[in-house]
């Protein structure tokens, strides 16, 4: 399937297949599907238990969100779509060669990158061993599982320098972002483009849990941002942004 023409309307028309796609994953009819959908959000933050140290949240995304994450994520791809629309309109502007989709989720933008003719190949990387089953059934189904590797974590995609970074709705559930931006450095090629986005806010209500908002933390983050990374312009009006690293 060639996304490059068609991609972005068939994202906007059935998210690449989602539906179909989860519930053969899943082993579940459409209509409980459909149901478990509507509950997604609710039901992965009523899994967080209330406070834990920063530092077990590898352990929470890992062994204990499981296929709530899923629901989560699919209800969010599906009811926002026209903002993801435009999130993989940025990487027709700017993806190409080796892509890094670092905390791909469901895999809608690795799925998107691996189809684009600039791009040579895919790392999707991932916590939950259940979003990388679902995003290589995926993959499969979509006749791309050349174009894309599966994999937990950076350090076990190689040495390879990667020249387009994906990191979107990832960089607040982590520990310490500020210290994933240093991290980044290290594996980007010269000329990259890292596109990324956060949302450092628990919401009005606690409905997001499971997001860093810490000030210092916070400050931290921007600070380091500013010091390494420089913001490259691009026309949508998104939370996502586009930056080079300063040379």
């Amino acid at each position: 399937m060639n996304f490059e023409d068609t991609g972005i309307n068939k994202f906007l028309d059935n998210g690449f297949d989602l539906k179909s796609h989860l519930a053969s994953f899943l082993n579940i009819s459409i209509e409980e599907l459909e149901l478990r959908l509507t509950k997604g959000k609710d039901d992965l933050a009523a899994l967080h238990p209330g406070s834990f140290n920063l530092e077990d949240a590898t352990e929470f995304y890992e062994d204990q969100v499981g296929n709530a994450h899923l629901f989560d994520l699919a209800e969010w791809h599906l009811n926002s779509a026209s903002y993801i629309a435009d999130t993989l309109r940025l990487q027709n502007i700017f993806a190409t060669g080796h892509v890094l989709d670092f905390g791909g989720g469901i895999g809608t933008h690795s799925l998107y990158a691996a189809s684009l003719k600039e791009v040579k190949h895919v790392w999707f990387v991932d916590l939950n061993p259940q979003n990388r089953d679902f995003v290589q059934q995926r993959a499969k189904r979509l006749g791309l599982e050349n174009l894309i590797t599966v994999h937990r974590d950076l350090e076990s995609t190689g040495k390879i320098k990667f020249d387009t970074l994906i990191c979107f709705d990832v960089l607040e559930h982590l520990p310490d972002p500020s210290e994933q931006l240093n991290l980044f450095l290290k594996r980007l090629s010269p000329s990259s483009i890292s596109l990324m986005n956060w949302y450092f806010f628990k919401g009005n209500n606690n409905e997001y849990p499971f997001h860093v908002d810490d000030k210092e933390l916070i400050e931290k983050f921007f600070f380091t941002l500013q010091d390494k990374y420089i913001e490259v312009f691009h026309p949508y009006l998104i939370t996502s942004r586009a930056y080079k690293i300063k040379q």
